[in-house]
C-alpha cells in the first residue's frame, strides 16, 4: 500500500536523501537497493557517490598521509562543496547533464555517470517523475548534512536522512575485506567523532530514520526508507527562514571554527613536546609511544571540546562568541595534559 502511495508522489521536483554512517556500514549496498525500488516506482534516481566523485589522488592523500579525522574534514571540505555545487548546477538546468566548471574539484567521468543515470526518456510521464538523489558519504558531522539541507531548502526540495548504525567490529571486518581498505585508525577516529542525526535537538533533522546494518538489511528496512523518501517528496522544505534552524547552523559553524583552531594549537604543543623529548635523549621507541599518547589525547580532547561547546555554549543571533578566548582556555587544558604525559615519559624512560 505504501509503495502505491509512493508511486503517485510528484509534488516535489526532487528529493535529496543523505546516507550517513561509518565506513563499510552498508551505505552503498542500501543505495543500490533504493535505486531498484525507485525504478519499480517509475522514479528517476541516481546515487551521488562521494568516494568516486572526489579524485582518487585526494582520497589517497587522505588515507595514507593523515588518519586524523579533523584533517580529513578540512581537506575534503572544498571537495564536498564542489559536489554540491555541481548538483545545484544540475538542479538549476537539468538539460546540461555533464558540463562542469573548469575549476571543478570532482571527477568529471564519475559525475557524468551519475547524471546519465537520470537520462531515461520515456515520454512526458517520465519527465514528470520525481528525481531522487541518494548522497552516499559518511557525513559524520551535522554541519556536513546541514549543507545538503540548505540546498534542498533553497530549491524547495524534499530532504531526508538515513543513519546506518553498524557495529564497529563489523565495519572493520567488512573494510578489511575490501580491495582498497582504509586504515582502521580512520574508522576508530570516526567512531569518536560521529554525530548521528538527532531530530529532538535539530529541527531540520526531523525527517530521519536509523537502521541497524550490523547484519543484512531486510526488505522491511528498504520499505521504511522508501516511505521516508515519499514523505519528504510530499513535504518539500520551505524557503521561509527558520530562526531556530539558523541559530543551530551558526552554532555548528562556530564549533567547527573553535575545534579547527584548537587543533592547530594542539599540534604546535605536540611538536614542542617531541622536541623537548629529543633534547632529553628519549629512546626512539619511547618517542613513538609519546607521539601516540599525545595524538590520542588530542583526539579525545577535540571530541570533548566540540561536544561541550555544542551542548553548553550560549548562542543567539545578537550574541557573538569570542572564539579566540574559548580556544585559549581550552588549549590551556590540553597543555597541562601534554606536560603530564611528557613528564611521565621523560622520567620513566630516559
Amino acid at each position: 500500500m505504501a509503495a502505491k502511495e509512493a508511486g503517485s508522489v510528484a509534488r516535489a521536483p526532487a528529493c535529496l536523501c543523505v546516507l550517513c554512517g561509518l565506513p563499510a556500514a552498508g551505505k552503498s549496498t542500501l543505495a543500490r537497493s533504493l535505486l531498484s525500488s525507485a525504478a519499480q516506482l517509475g522514479w528517476r534516481a541516481t546515487v551521488v557517490p562521494y568516494d568516486d566523485l572526489i579524485p582518487e589522488e585526494a582520497f589517497r592523500t587522505r588515507v595514507e598521509e593523515s588518519v586524523q579525522l579533523q584533517e580529513m574534514h578540512t581537506e575534503w571540505k572544498s571537495h564536498r562543496q564542489a559536489v554540491l555545487q555541481c548538483l545545484e548546477q544540475f538542479l538549476k538546468n537539468p538539460q546540461v547533464f555533464v558540463e562542469l566548471p573548469s575549476s571543478s574539484q570532482i571527477n568529471s567521468v564519475a559525475w557524468e555517470q551519475c547524471i546519465q543515470a537520470l537520462q531515461q526518456p520515456e515520454g512526458s510521464k517520465s519527465d514528470r517523475a520525481p528525481l531522487l538523489f541518494i548522497l552516499d558519504d559518511n557525513f559524520y558531522y551535522p554541519s556536513m548534512r546541514y549543507e545538503v539541507c540548505q540546498l534542498a531548502r533553497k530549491y524547495s526540495l524534499g530532504f531526508c536522512q538515513v543513519y546506518l548504525q553498524c557495529g564497529l567490529e563489523s565495519c572493520i571486518s567488512r573494510n578489511q575485506s575490501r580491495s582498497q581498505p582504509i586504515p582502521t585508525e580512520v574508522i576508530l577516529d570516526m567512531v569518536k567523532r560521529l554525530v548521528f542525526p538527532n531530530p529532538q535537538k535539530n529541527s531540520w533533522e526531523m525527517s530521519s530514520i536509523s537502521l541497524n546494518s550490523t547484519d543484512d538489511l531486510f526488505e522491511s528496512d528498504i520499505q521504511r526508507v522508501m516511505e521516508l523518501i515519499s514523505s519528504a517528496l510530499r513535504n518539500p522544505l520551505s524557503l521561509a527562514e527558520d530562526n531556530t534552524e539558523q541559530k543551530e547552523a551558526d552554532r555548528l559553524k562556530c564549533a567547527t571554527s573553535v575545534v579547527h583552531q584548537a587543533d592547530q594549537a594542539c599540534r604546535r604543543l605536540i611538536s614542542e613536546a617531541m622536541k623537548t623529548a629529543r633534547e632529553n635523549h628519549v629512546h626512539s621507541e619511547h618517542m613513538r609511544s609519546l607521539a601516540a599518547q599525545l595524538n590520542e589525547s588530542k583526539a579525545t580532547f577535540l571530541h570533548d571540546l566540540r561536544k561541550q561547546f555544542l551542548q553548553e555554549a550560549p548562542f543567539t543571533q545578537e550574541e557573538e562568541i569570542d572564539v579566540e578566548c574559548v580556544v585559549k582556555k581550552a588549549v590551556d587544558i590540553f597543555d597541562e595534559k601534554k606536560k603530564e604525559i611528557l613528564s611521565r615519559i621523560i622520567n620513566d624512560h630516559i
